[in-house]
């Protein structure tokens, strides 16, 4: 199982960190390390002072794909939750300004907690809200029709380079609100007001 992830996929966030529009979707991997046990804490690595939240809608591939068509991709998914890809902020901005490599930011052990799956069904995977309350207030609030690339064309431009298998998961971008973390802080998110992950901070 592998986490693919895409970066800059809502407009505002990519201005709120000063980052370009892009043209095509920015690709990232995370390895099954990342996911955080369920109900487990989330321990800030001592390894970083300026940990970061992006909240993220997260898809779960069910059938094995590669150079998938956009307008068949939607048969390659059923399920999807919400999910946040924690950040070391201040190492990618090390790894960026050395012209580096930056998984070391977004791909350490514990660094993709994700919640309940809910089955699509009726649902419009590009019309749903995603929200993330710190300490019980809202810090991220977007929609998924604000996306850059939808799911499908996304799942249409990964699979040009990796074969996707079942139990993938795709977390598609964060919108703006993304903040710093601390201790003791504790975290909600929700698709379409469905409390799907909590997440205590230590």
């Amino acid at each position: 199982m592998k986490i693919i992830c895409i970066g800059r996929n809502y407009a505002d966030h990519a201005k709120e960190l000063g980052n370009s529009i892009p043209k095509e979707p920015v690709i990232f991997l995370k390895p099954d390390t990342a996911i955080l046990p369920k109900k487990n804490p989330f321990f800030i690595p001592d390894f970083s002072d300026d940990l970061h939240h992006e909240l993220e809608l997260v898809v779960r591939i069910n059938r094995v794909g590669k150079s998938i068509e956009e307008r068949f991709a939607h048969r390659y998914y059923n399920q999807v939750t919400v999910g946040i890809d924690f950040t070391a902020r201040d190492i990618q901005r090390d790894c960026k300004e050395k012209g580096l490599p930056w998984e070391k930011a977004k791909a350490f052990d514990g660094s993709a907690p994700i919640g309940e799956w809910l089955e699509l069904e009726s649902l419009d995977i590009q019309n749903l809200n995603i929200e993330l309350k710190k300490n019980g207030e809202t810090v991220q609030l977007g929609n998924t029709k604000d996306m850059l690339f939808t799911v499908d064309k996304l799942i249409e431009e990964i699979s040009k380079y990796f074969t996707l298998k079942i139990g993938d998961l795709l977390f598609t971008g964060t919108p703006s609100g993304v903040g710093a973390i601390s201790r003791n802080d504790e975290l909600e998110a929700f698709l379409e007001d469905r409390s799907l992950l909590k997440l205590r901070i230590k």
